[in-house]
């Protein structure tokens, strides 16, 4: 195939052929990698006529349309188009259909073709921020945040005591928290929370074990028995350690290996029952991976041929010898929905007008639940990843594979709204993790370099679309993480589609690196001063992350450079401070961190952002970093304990306790959450 026809086929499946990089300057494909991509989205690149037929199709893979408007479709004359509705109603195509999941059937002449027809909202409004001109809340990590009772790590309940108290003490409106989506059955337990083996269910990491109703129910030996393993890992919690989630999981599996096991009362069990029923086949090919997961490995990829495939009659008939453990993950996960939905229920009985708003991770484990689950609707060939660009001048490749462009759209979106709606079950809001990927997706071929990639583009207008239907049935706030390059295009859709965007105050500036005055900021937005995956501000002022990375082997210019820009850019930011009023020009950044987080939120608290993030990190004087991009073993990410400006861990009980720790908490959020708060 001529390079020229290549380029047609390339763009009749998305593929970029060429693309924009991070310096602005168009950057050309090599056939060899849109060859690649083609071949792994299951194209004959080899056929003349294959982007002939794409360009004939009868009906696209899927019609999406906006509330309030008829399908544009070019029908043959004679041909007849009508609806069938989720509820099974048929409807003729006109601007009057409901919102939701339908089917479009076109019949011409003895033929009928169909193709899932979307009707999804034009934009999201979600009452929270009809009521409130702005809305501000507490980022957390939650497995960082303990408290005595917890066992080692952060749980459920520890995240219900920390909204309750910051919505009736601090009037906060939200508590945006990490992923908390499903980990590996068995040690070792991945540690990144962005790495999940699904993002449809959640990890029972989280699980507060005394919380669970059947606990009460134990005979003395057996919760003594359940204490002693919750005690070494509680003693570790009161130290400033890292986290061990390995011995966390072994012994809260044992403990709910035996709270299984307690007979349940009849209310609680008619409970059980209704959820199991209401998820249905997902939940039991979920626990059937976990189940086949215990023997063969977390990689389905290497597991006997005959287990590879969901569909294979051969998986049912595993599943049924091993019904005792498929029903035990089934049950933690109807726990786990317990404990989710008390936690917002919390949240919103505290006042909050948003409550829990969760973190949803861009892709899987490329061997794990969902691409065993969804593999016709994932691309096996491909990894997820990111081009060069000014601080990865080699590129990124996270290993995970993408949605298939064509094969999610002719399933109507259903895995993508899936896991959507598994997100928005128990929350006020979600956080779209790089929400570019909605648009358009790096992907490397196996066996490539990461800069050997291009972009593989979606419909938006479903992707979106499905994201705002799913927000819009739970009346949740969307924000999109957007930063980084992004097309002005992408930002201005999702403006306009009511989702909104991430501004991060260190990366606010001019195109001179002068910091940008608050009245300069965008309005619809989550404002923050950093993300988790930049240094907490103490750190930042004392330009602690530039030795770190010197350390790590990361820096690509000498420390003494990249020092030197790393406090021009603090002593910028000090500058505007102290002329907005903000700060006392005496104060030495270093010595006094907190009196800077203090002004930083006082000019988050000036800007016209909708949303307003505070890091937890940051309040208590945190220094170290959660996660250090680009590493993986050099750096414990996502291992690290809250602890305070001295090293000292910081629990959730003694937090809400120290009156020192409120008055610094008060001073810091005091400007975000004021009068002006309320409409």
């Amino acid at each position: 195939m001529r390079d020229v026809q290549l380029a047609h086929l390339a763009e009749q499946y998305g593929v970029a052929t060429e693309y924009e990089d991070w310096r602005g300057q168009r950057v050309a494909v090599s056939p060899e990698t849109v060859r690649a991509v083609l071949t792994a989205l299951g194209v004959d690149t080899t056929d003349p006529a294959a982007a002939a037929r794409e360009r004939d199709r009868r009906l696209p893979p899927a019609v999406v349309v906006r509330e309030g408007k008829a399908p544009e479709l070019t029908l043959p004359d004679g041909a007849h188009g009508t609806v069938e509705t989720a509820d099974g109603a048929l409807l003729p195509l006109g601007p009057e259909l409901p919102l939701g999941a339908h089917t479009l059937r076109v019949t011409a002449a003895a033929d009928e073709h169909q193709a899932p027809l979307l009707v999804v909202p034009d934009r999201i409004e979600p009452s929270a921020l009809r009521r409130r001109r702005r809305l501000w809340g507490l980022m957390t990590q939650i497995y960082s945040v303990r408290s005595r009772a917890s066992w080692g790590t952060g749980d459920l309940r520890d995240l219900a005591e920390l909204t309750d108290w910051s919505a009736r003490d601090l009037g906060a409106d939200f508590t945006l928290v990490n992923p908390v989506h499903a980990t590996e059955p068995l040690p070792p337990v991945e540690a990144s929370p962005y790495l999940p083996v699904s993002r449809r269910y959640a990890s029972p990491l989280y699980i507060r074990i005394e919380d669970v109703p059947e606990y009460a129910r134990l005979d003395p030996a057996q919760r003594e028995g359940i204490q002693r393993l919750a005690r070494p890992l509680r003693e570790r919690g009161r130290t400033a350690d890292l986290l061990d989630r390995d011995a966390v999981w072994e012994a809260k599996r044992q403990a709910l290996e035996v709270l299984f096991q307690v007979q349940r009362a009849p209310g609680r069990e008619a409970a059980l029952r209704a959820y199991l029923e209401r998820e249905g086949r997902p939940l039991v090919e979920f626990a059937t991976w976990s189940a086949l997961a215990e023997e063969y490995g977390t990689d389905f990829r290497v597991w006997p041929e005959h287990l590879r495939d969901v569909s294979r009659h051969a998986v049912g008939q595993e599943a049924l010898r091993r019904w005792p453990t498929v029903e035990f993950h089934r049950w933690l996960q109807w726990i786990l929905d317990e404990q989710l939905s008390h936690a917002q229920h919390s949240a919103l009985d505290a006042g909050m007008a948003v409550g829990v708003v969760h973190d949803l991770a861009l892709g899987v484990q490329p061997g794990g639940a969902d691409a065993w689950m969804y593999g016709d609707a994932l691309v096996p060939g491909l990894h997820v990843g990111a081009p060069p660009d000014e601080f990865n001048r080699r590129g990124q490749d996270w290993g995970q594979p993408p949605w298939h462009p064509r094969r999610l759209a002719e399933l109507g979106y259903a895995p993508l709204r899936q896991v959507l709606g598994q997100s928005l079950a128990h929350a006020g809001g979600v956080r779209m993790d790089h929400v570019m990927g909605l648009f358009r997706v790096w992907c490397v071929p196996e066996g490539a370099t990461p800069d050997q990639g291009t972009y593989v583009h979606y419909d938006h207008e479903g992707t979106v679309g499905s994201l705002l239907l799913a927000a819009h049935r739970s009346d949740a706030v969307v924000v999109g993480e957007d930063l980084g390059t992004v097309e002005p295009w992408v930002r201005d859709h999702l403006d306009d589609r009511g989702v909104l965007g991430t501004s991060v105050m260190w990366f606010e500036q001019d195109r001179h690196g002068r910091p940008l005055p608050p009245d300069r900021w965008r309005t619809d937005c989550l404002a923050t001063v950093a993300t988790h995956d930049l240094p907490p501000v103490a750190s930042f002022l004392s330009t602690e992350h530039v030795e770190l990375r010197d350390r790590l082997g990361l820096l690509e210019r000498p420390v003494e450079e990249e020092r030197a820009d790393a406090e021009e850019r603090v002593e910028r930011w000090r500058a505007l401070l102290v002329e907005l009023g903000l700060l006392d020009g005496d104060v030495d950044p270093v010595a006094d961190p907190a009196a800077v987080v203090a002004a930083m939120h006082a000019y988050l608290a000036r800007t016209p952002a909708r949303m307003v993030g505070v890091a937890l990190t940051d309040v208590v004087g945190d220094r170290r970093m959660q996660n250090q991009p680009g590493t993986s073993t050099e750096y414990p990410n996502w291992r690290i304990p809250l602890t305070s400006a001295e090293g000292e861990p910081v629990l959730v009980d003694e937090l809400l306790a120290d009156p020192r720790m409120v008055a610094r908490i008060r001073r810091t959020v005091g400007p975000v959450g004021g009068d002006g708060q309320i409409l």
